[in-house]
Order: C-alpha cells, then structure tokens, then sequence
C-alpha cells in the first residue's frame, strides 16, 4: 500500500461497509462502523416500520453500541427463528408466474447484518488497539476537507484531485 510505504503501520481499520474494503486490508483487523450499519437497516426498514418483524429487527440493530457480539448474536438468532417461516413467505408475479420473496427489505436488512456481524465487535476483540467503532472521528477530518473544496465551487474533477493530494500533503 502506498500509505505504509510512507512509513505508517495499519493495525486496524474502521470501514463503512464498502464491498472490497475489507480485502484490501488482508490480516489487519475490521471493524465494520456502527452508524453506517445503522443506516443499512434504516434504508431497508424505514424508521417507523409497520411489521412487527421489521420492529423488532430495528430494535435489535439498535442495540448494536450498546451490547456484546454474544449477546447480539443471541437476540439475533432468536429473531431469525421466530420470523424464519415469515421470510420464506413468496408471492407470485401474476403477469410473469414467477415467485419472489414477499419480505425482501427484511431479508435485506438481516442479511446485512449477519454478513457484516464479523466484523460488528472487532473493537472487542482487540480493546489493545482502541479500535473506534465508527468512522465519525475520520469522517470529522474528511468534512474540513469537503468544506474547503466547496469554496471552490466548479472546478473540474482533475483540478479538484489535485487540490486534495495538495491540502493532505501539508
């Protein structure tokens, strides 16, 4: 990576969820940032959802700062079995005949989280390296940087590269 060959030494790294992001990092450990996986599920279930498995799926997500990985893999898998015949309910397409999910936003939302539960309690795992459990304090660093480069409103994208490469080399 061209950052460690500036001399840094990545001991972990806090990702918002990216596809690959994680890859790019091998054997450093990942933590997937709260908030944004927050988001995730708030994209699929809305904040007010009306069905009760969405509810108590939300509120299971809710937790998530505020809990252990046992403890929310527990309420979890205790969600899944309750409302595992509700999520394999289909629906027929009566133009095309063919079959889809009728829960989809739901199996979304749990999908997300038990793909990204890996890496939801790294900060744990590794309370030596004071992993952060969300990006908030990079993306602090990131929004100075936004600012600045909305002052300059209508640049082009390559003039507006190399602005960036100059303001983060100082």
């Amino acid at each position: 990576m061209n950052i460690e060959r500036k001399g840094f030494v990545i001991t972990a790294a806090v990702t918002d969820g990216r596809t690959g992001v994680r890859e790019v990092f091998g054997d450093v450990p990942c933590q997937m940032c709260h908030f944004h996986q927050r988001q995730i599920i708030t994209r699929h279930l809305t904040t007010k959802p009306k069905l009760q498995a969405s509810i108590e799926l939300r509120r299971i997500a809710q937790i998530l700062c505020n809990t252990t990985e046992e403890k929310f893999t527990k309420a979890l898998d205790s969600w899944h079995k309750k409302w595992q015949p509700f999520l394999r309910e289909k629906t027929c397409n009566l133009e095309t005949g063919k079959y889809f999910y009728t829960h989809r936003r739901i199996r979304s939302a749990h999908y997300s989280l038990r793909k990204n539960l890996p890496y939801l309690f790294t900060y744990q795992k590794y309370p030596e390296l004071n992993i952060p459990n969300t990006t908030n304090s990079l993306e602090g660093c990131f929004s100075h940087l936004k600012d600045l480069i909305k002052l300059h409103r209508g640049l082009k994208l390559k003039i507006k590269y190399k602005m960036i490469i100059e303001i983060l080399s100082k």
